[in-house]
């Protein structure tokens, strides 16, 4: 059996206090969205949901999207989850939205704990000083708030996400966890205690989770040395990804989807090389941030902007993500490890150019690819 993960970055509903705050009433990402244009020649911008600009914290928006999710393969929202120092941002998605929705028995949920710096790049100018808004490192006090509130409001929920009972819990930056407590010793421990107040609370343990990388893409990200020994310094259970462009260079402007598939595989080899613990693989269906850069600005690479004005990843079909899709699956379903789990980037990471939502040029082809690819190794 193979379970299938899929990023939810909840940024698309509109009454978020700190969005409010900084951007005005009314805003969500989907302004980024509609202001999106072609920047260079045949670019197909903007990319526009096919079901409208819906506001995800509605319970009636969220059953649909976990509909459409679980009838086309996949199994469970991993929700990138904002927590900072002073409290948390982004969270009625899912509070609202996935909680009040009329879920199926068998789809889950869990959380990435999304512990970056948040920068202003909503949107990015060329050469503009990139200010951070909320920073990623946090206290010893937030964290174990951030830990309660897990044990109590989410992993003591029937349709959280676990492997072997445990609730599964991921952190997307490892070196600011690091940065937080000073020290590997210091942060083993507070992962530790978080593992024994699961276990106080009737749990019977914790599952923790790593993103990892060798190629930092946001403002403000760091790759920790030596990530092998780090993880099983820190004791977690089992690595995995976000994106594929974490581990794969971009050299040319437009990059072709077969050739960073190709290598996204050999960087698994060397994962699977290098690291004691499981490995739960990645999809990504594609790569374009421009609609997080100010489109009025001129758009032609130049290594010292930075993100979001990056090299793209082009001909991501649903033909060819079928492909990847079925080539990712059919591999981690040959391999020895206990726990088949993959996740796909992303369910709606619309301005990263990496979203399986339906949109008005492909409609639910990018579903019908996970769907398809899943239904042909089906016995496998």
């Amino acid at each position: 059996m193979m379970d299938i993960g899929c990023y939810y970055f909840p940024n698309y509903h509109t009454g978020d206090p700190r969005n409010e705050d900084f951007h005005g009433s009314g805003w969500s990402e989907w302004q980024l969205v509609k202001n999106a244009t072609p920047r260079f020649p045949g670019h197909h911008q903007p990319n526009l949901p096919m079901r409208g600009f819906l506001d995800e914290k509605q319970p009636e928006v969220m059953t649909d999207n976990i509909n459409l999710a679980a009838s086309h393969g996949i199994s469970t929202f991993i929700f990138d989850w904002y927590y900072y120092n002073d409290g948390p941002f982004l969270n009625r998605a899912l509070e609202e939205g996935f909680f009040q929705a009329e879920n199926p028995r068998n789809f889950k949920f869990c959380t990435m704990w999304a512990n970056h710096d948040w920068i202003d790049i909503h949107p990015a100018t060329r050469f503009g000083a990139k200010k951070r808004l909320y920073e990623g490192i946090i206290t010893r006090q937030t964290f174990e708030k951030v830990a309660q509130i897990h044990i109590d409001k989410y992993f003591s929920r029937p349709d959280y996400f676990t492997i072997d009972g445990n609730p599964y819990f991921s952190f997307y930056e490892l070196n600011k966890l690091l940065q937080s407590f000073g020290s590997v010793a210091e942060t083993r421990a507070a992962l530790e205690d978080f593992r024994t107040a699961c276990k106080s609370a009737g749990l019977p343990g914790l599952h923790l989770n790593g993103v990892i990388w060798g190629r930092p893409i946001l403002p403000g990200e760091s790759t920790p040395c030596n990530l092998p020994d780090l993880v099983a310094d820190l004791g977690f259970d089992s690595v995995t990804s976000y994106v594929w462009v974490h581990h794969v260079p971009l050299p040319e402007h437009l990059n072709k989807f077969d050739d960073i598939l190709s290598g996204y595989m050999e960087y698994w080899d060397s994962v699977r090389k290098n690291f004691k613990i499981e490995y739960f693989p990645n999809v990504s269906m594609g790569w374009d941030p421009s609609p997080r850069t100010v489109q009025s600005e001129i758009w032609d690479w130049d290594p010292r902007l930075g993100y979001p004005f990056t090299n793209l990843i082009s001909g991501n079909t649903p033909d060819r993500f079928e492909r990847a899709v079925r080539c990712v699956a059919e591999k981690l379903l040959s391999l020895s490890q206990k726990h088949k789990f993959m996740n796909i980037n992303s369910w709606n990471e619309w301005t990263e150019g990496s979203y399986l939502e339906p949109d008005q040029r492909h409609g639910c082809a990018y579903l019908e690819a996970v769907k398809n690819a899943l239904d042909s190794l089906a016995g496998k």
